[in-house]
């Protein structure tokens, strides 16, 4: 009997996160470890996955399909590739990470830990889904439980990075939605299968409607990116969000936009994608040099990394714009390595404003002497932030400047000093906050505990791991990465 195990790892932490809201409010340590227990079982079943998972073929592997509303060509289809399995993986580990960071919430736990299990599952049903309706039903499904985290649990403007995001966010669904709608009424008979769709060679006869639907796409993908222009939800919601939600927000959200090209646009609109090349590589320019700048100008820890993370995307999208083997492999690759290194950052900002209330870099100095293990992880999460070789950060980015480059020259040099920019604040920073006089105010900071250990241990690991031998990850996706370009 063949096991469901995509099912599993989706909706394992939905029927968590609902049992959650019936236990008893006043449990508060029963909840979170029962939470805990509920998000490491998607990690385990991964790892299963992980084992079994054959790197050499291009076919959905662990597929699992039902008829859903086949009056409409709605079907209930999951299925893992070499796209969707970095993605997952990291959505897992986030997601365990997050909850045990979490640890030291006090208000609303029953619906705090509830809601990060139901997100969990959401994001999961995004990178497992084969069928747009149903892509689109856990795109959705994200917002809501993010909207509470930021709104309820979130700093002093809260309420107004909350909307701010769910506006954002339900607008883009909107164009993506037309553009799901365009593509499923194009072809005949009617179908939202990812995988019908991405074998036809052509939807349109025209090449303006496709163009359009590729436009209504970019819209839905752009502004969970963020691409320049759509941008400006989130250094609200980061600087607003608890030190999870910011998170998952930048290490699995914005990688939801890029997952949607690389799984939607351009497998079934190839020739679009093409067209629009040039457009989307000049986006990522923008995107790398206004963040770095941006990010450079600021004095809250929180608000310059999530600067630095539209920046950073920018190389994603960069790679993504070249259509090429490496280009691809590179933005894939960027998001993993993004993910890991911006989660580690926020969870490291979580920790110093957990103990001095206060994130200005300015107020900070000579904490190096009072902290030396905090200061040693920031150090090896800076540096990976930057693009040092050895560590996780490089890799996707040299990946993505080297498939772009035959393609932009001009474009790709001139994003390479995005790179300069950003070592220039992040080490700024880091000198300012560790090194140089102690401001007597924080003299008696604790230094890293037994919790903060245990979630940022992993992902210091994967740092180095991926840093040193990238070929784990890039054996992974390599065989999916080749089909799409087929594509073109």
């Amino acid at each position: 009997m063949n096991i469901p195990v995509l099912s599993l790892i989706i909706f394992i932490p939905l029927i968590g996160g609902i049992l959650v809201l019936f236990l008893p409010k006043d449990k508060d340590k029963q909840i979170k470890t029962i939470a805990t227990v509920i998000a490491a079982i998607p990690v385990i079943l991964t790892g299963w996955v992980c084992l079994l998972f054959d790197q050499t073929t291009t076919q959905i592997q662990f597929m699992e399909k039902a008829d859903w509303i086949p009056k409409w060509g709605i079907s209930y289809l999951v299925g893992l590739d070499g796209l969707g399995l970095p993605m997952v993986i990291i959505t897992t580990l986030l997601s365990l990470l997050s909850l045990t960071i979490s640890w030291n919430v006090k208000v609303r736990v029953k619906e705090y830990f509830a809601l990060f299990l139901i997100l969990e599952a959401g994001m999961l049903g995004v990178f497992l889904s084969l069928d747009l309706f149903l892509f689109y039903i856990f795109w959705e499904l994200v917002l809501i439980p993010m909207y509470f985290i930021i709104g309820v649990w979130g700093g002093p403007r809260r309420e107004y990075a909350a909307i701010k995001f769910i506006l954002y966010t339900l607008i883009g669904s909107l164009f993506m939605l037309l553009g799901f709608l365009g593509i499923y009424f194009s072809v005949e008979p009617h179908t939202f299968n990812m995988l019908e769709l991405s074998q036809k060679p052509q939807i349109f006869q025209s090449t303006f409607a496709a163009n359009i639907v590729f436009l209504a796409l970019y819209v839905g993908f752009a502004v969970k990116i963020p691409v320049f222009p759509f941008h400006t939800w989130l250094p609200d919601a980061h600087v607003e969000a608890p030190t999870a939600g910011s998170v998952i927000l930048a290490g699995i959200l914005l990688k939801m936009g890029a997952y949607g090209f690389l799984r939607v646009s351009l497998p079934i609109l190839p020739e679009a994608a093409k067209y629009f090349a040039y457009f989307l590589a000049i986006l990522g320019l923008i995107n790398i040099i206004y963040g770095a700048f941006v990010a450079m100008a600021q004095t809250d820890l929180k608000k310059m990394i999530a600067y630095s993370s539209i920046s950073h995307m920018g190389y994603v999208l960069l790679g993504i714009a070249a259509l090429t083997p490496v280009g691809l492999s590179g933005a894939l690759m960027q998001c993993v390595t993004h993910g890991i290194v911006t989660g580690s950052l926020f969870m490291l900002v979580g920790v110093i404003y957990d103990r001095a209330h206060l994130r200005d870099i300015n107020a900070f100095g000579g904490l190096g002497k009072v902290v030396p293990a905090y200061t040693s992880i920031m150090g090896i999460a800076v540096m990976a932030s930057l693009g040092l070789p050895g560590l996780a950060g490089f890799i996707g980015e040299l990946l993505c400047f080297l498939g772009a480059f035959p393609v932009f020259p001009v474009i790709t040099g001139a994003g390479v000093f995005g790179v300069l920019i950003t070592a220039i604040y992040l080490l700024w920073m880091y000198r300012q906050v560790f090194f140089g006089d102690l401001n007597e105010k924080y003299a008696r900071l604790k230094d890293l505990d037994m919790r903060e250990w245990i979630s940022l241990t992993p992902l210091m690991f994967l740092i180095i791991l991926v840093g040193l031998y990238p070929k784990i990850v890039l054996d992974l996706m390599n065989a999916t990465i080749m089909q799409i370009v087929g594509r073109f």
